[in-house]
């Protein structure tokens, strides 16, 4: 089995600093394409960047960079007989927007992520997801996506359209061409009940089948050096039911407690690193049981708004206790101080071929350290854990992977190669991180 490399980080790290040669924001479909084709044509490879919420170099070049700002707003919606739709948005079309977009035409996303401020291109480029044990990530709700290929032409593609390089166009790192539009299939638009509770951990991990199964979207939060868990626990409700939360409520434990006191733990435990497992298990009582319901989108979106670095992985879901446990004995084995909680999420499995869940019943691990604090150790070690039962790391998270791991984990990992090799083949949709991702194929580039 291969081992992560850290000189691969490294080197992406370096890659990262570069300056772009060429920052770009093309008005419409037709600048885009002319862009993307002249530098093509003087041999310069082309990024479109999102919201820069990766923690990778994905999007880093130093050819042309694409911001794909103005390319935003709905196109068009198609109401299906069922209820649902295909509705048509502008790649770079912010999630949060997507949002109230959906909203004012009574629509919304069947599953989001917890953050709304990537574009619509990256997080299915990079496999954004959510939780819930009957649901898919966002790229599974990809039913059609418009190119742009390295020549300038412009492909809408579909499962029915060209389906292998739609495959790629949905998930898979901007490596085919540049996305001008997606289409999504949306649901009628819904409510959902919050009920978010600390527990302890080893009633979580005892009664999980239960917990994940017989809930629409369930979640939790492990404090490390403790046992203490947060539950969130999200359900389809009817328009009759009310339980609003407090504005005043809601700041308090979104703004107050999620973001300043946990800012200023993070601070402390910078400091003083020994005394993280104390602070953690303050935090982890101190929380308080809370219950409401809103519309989906502004259950499923917190707000972010402390800095840290992320590593995440898919794993199979029934590994998930072994997982948590192996981690446990790191720590305490290690003495690394992590005040940051890990969080937990589930997914169903998809047919995606570079899909995280492809294939099986997956269970989500992120690990986050405060940007201040040192997390390399930490992250490598954790990743060691889940090399031992194939686990397959976020798109846009960091990770210290390469080509034949991936060849390894993936079962369609050498149709993806081909496909890309075929869509291509000057390499112009690349850069050192997707070349370590899918193999460098054109090193003089």
């Amino acid at each position: 089995m291969n081992t992560p490399q850290p000189a691969t980080w490294r080197n992406w790290a370096r890659t990262a600093a570069a300056s772009p040669y060429r920052s770009d924001t093309p008005r419409d479909l037709q600048e885009l394409t002319t862009i993307v084709k002249s530098a093509a044509a003087d041999g310069h490879r082309v990024r479109a960047v999102g919201g820069g919420h990766s923690f990778t170099p994905a999007a880093v070049t130093e050819g042309v960079h694409l911001h794909l700002d103005h390319l935003t707003g709905l196109e068009s919606i198609e109401r299906l007989p069922n209820g649902n739709a295909y509705v048509t948005v502008g790649a770079g079309t912010r999630l949060f927007a997507l949002n109230a977009l959906l909203a004012a035409h009574g629509l919304a996303m069947r599953n989001l992520g917890d953050i709304d401020k990537q574009t619509v291109a990256g997080a299915i480029s990079t496999g954004t997801h959510g939780t819930g044990a009957r649901l898919g990530g966002i790229a599974t709700q990809v039913v059609g996506a418009r190119i742009v290929t390295a020549s300038g032409e412009v492909l809408d593609l579909s499962r029915d359209a060209q389906p292998e390089l739609f495959e790629l166009a949905r998930l898979g790192l901007g490596s085919v061409g540049v996305l001008a539009a997606v289409t999504l299939e949306v649901v009628p638009a819904f409510r959902l009940e919050a009920r978010e509770e600390p527990w302890p951990l080893d009633e979580v991990l005892d009664g999980l089948d239960d917990l994940v199964d017989g809930n629409d979207h369930f979640e939790f939060y492990w404090f490390p050096h403790t046992r203490r868990a947060l539950t969130k626990r999200n359900n389809r409700v009817g328009d009759d039911e009310q339980a609003p939360l407090h504005p005043v409520r809601a700041w308090i434990d979104d703004e107050l407690l999620a973001n300043g006191v946990f800012g200023l733990v993070n601070r402390v435990a910078t400091l003083v690193p020994p005394a993280t497992p104390g602070i953690n298990a303050i935090a982890a009582r101190a929380l308080s049981a809370r219950r409401f319901i809103a519309p989906s989108a502004e259950v499923f979106i917190s707000p972010r708004r402390i800095v840290f670095r992320e590593m995440e992985y898919a794993v199979p879901r029934a590994e998930l206790k072994g997982v948590l446990a192996e981690i446990d004995g790191w720590l305490h084995a290690s003495g690394e101080h992590v005040p940051f909680p890990l969080e937990v999420r589930f997914a169903a499995k998809d047919d995606l071929w570079l899909s995280t869940a492809h294939g099986r019943e997956t269970a989500y691990v992120a690990v986050h350290q405060y940007v201040k604090m040192p997390f390399q150790r930490y992250f490598q070690a954790v990743e060691k854990i889940f090399a031992q039962v194939d686990g397959r790391p976020h798109w846009g998270k960091m990770h210290w992977l390469d080509s034949a791991r991936f060849g390894e984990l993936y079962p369609r990992f050498a149709d993806a190669q081909r496909v890309r090799a075929q869509a291509d083949p000057d390499g112009v949709f690349g850069n050192p991180y997707t070349d370590t991702v899918f193999g460098a194929r054109h090193p003089e580039v």
